[in-house]
């Protein structure tokens, strides 16, 4: 399996931060933003990693990273994403690296407190189709939310007025090879992007959608408030660590 972190974006909403870099490369407490998407792959076993970066100065991501050595990795792969076409249009640019293997991806603003071992464990043992991770949230009015039957995910609503349920859809996605052909076929939404939404509501059409609930606090990181959240929860119980924990 090979992974993927999304850390394109102009990142409007944490301006005028990001007007002189990309909002991943923000600190969240005492590491850049963008390490606690990369060590949740690491701490998973995903060690073949692409990094899609967009925004200004995407060059910062090398100068940062490198080939990923302070991770005990030996090679990391980038590539760039112009404008804000979506998380869809974002994974697309992977397609050729990823060379029919089995994907997991990351939002780059994502922070878990433990990790997806099993989860990525579970899929590959399951084949075909796709995974997605949920956490119950008390607000989920701002997510995508699953609607479940027993252990089946039946329908993820985008942003729902009435949500049917508190489980929200997280930033973290398992997808087989097919994934790119399904966002060849998508039209961009409302608000012009292609959206990872219809992707995975594809895969439930399919039959092929399984889901786990996250372990442990999750959070995103794209606001201010959000930021302040992470960072107090990361330096109140860590996140990520480079043990593996």
């Amino acid at each position: 399996m090979k992974g993927v972190i999304l850390a394109g974006g102009l990142g409007t909403r944490l301006h005028p931060l990001t007007k002189i870099t990309n909002k991943h490369l923000l600190p969240i407490y005492d590491k850049p933003m963008v390490y606690y998407p990369i060590q949740s792959l690491v701490n998973a076993g995903v060690t073949d990693i692409m990094i899609v970066t967009g925004g200004k100065k995407p060059g910062e991501f090398l100068s940062l990273i490198g080939n990923g050595a302070d991770f005990g990795l030996k090679h990391i792969n980038y590539t760039y994403q112009r404008g804000e076409g979506g998380i869809a249009e974002a994974l697309d640019l992977a397609e050729h690296w990823a060379a029919g293997e089995p994907i997991c991806v990351v939002l780059g603003d994502n922070l878990i407190e433990k990790n997806i071992a099993k989860a990525v464990a579970d899929f590959r043992a399951q084949g075909r189709g796709a995974k997605i991770m949920l956490k119950e949230v008390h607000d989920p009015e701002r997510f995508g939310v699953a609607e479940l039957d027993g252990e089946r995910v039946v329908a993820i609503e985008e942003k729902p007025k009435a949500p049917k349920t508190n489980l929200a859809v997280i930033g973290i996605y398992m997808y087989d090879a097919r994934v790119f052909d399904v966002i060849k076929t998508l039209e961009p939404s409302g608000r012009g992007e292609l959206e990872i939404t219809d992707v995975n509501n594809w895969y439930i059409k399919d039959g092929s959608m399984t889901y786990e609930v996250l372990d442990g606090w999750w959070t995103d990181a794209g606001t201010f408030d959000s930021m302040l959240r992470a960072a107090q929860l990361v330096a109140e119980g860590g996140a990520n660590r480079m043990d593996g924990a």
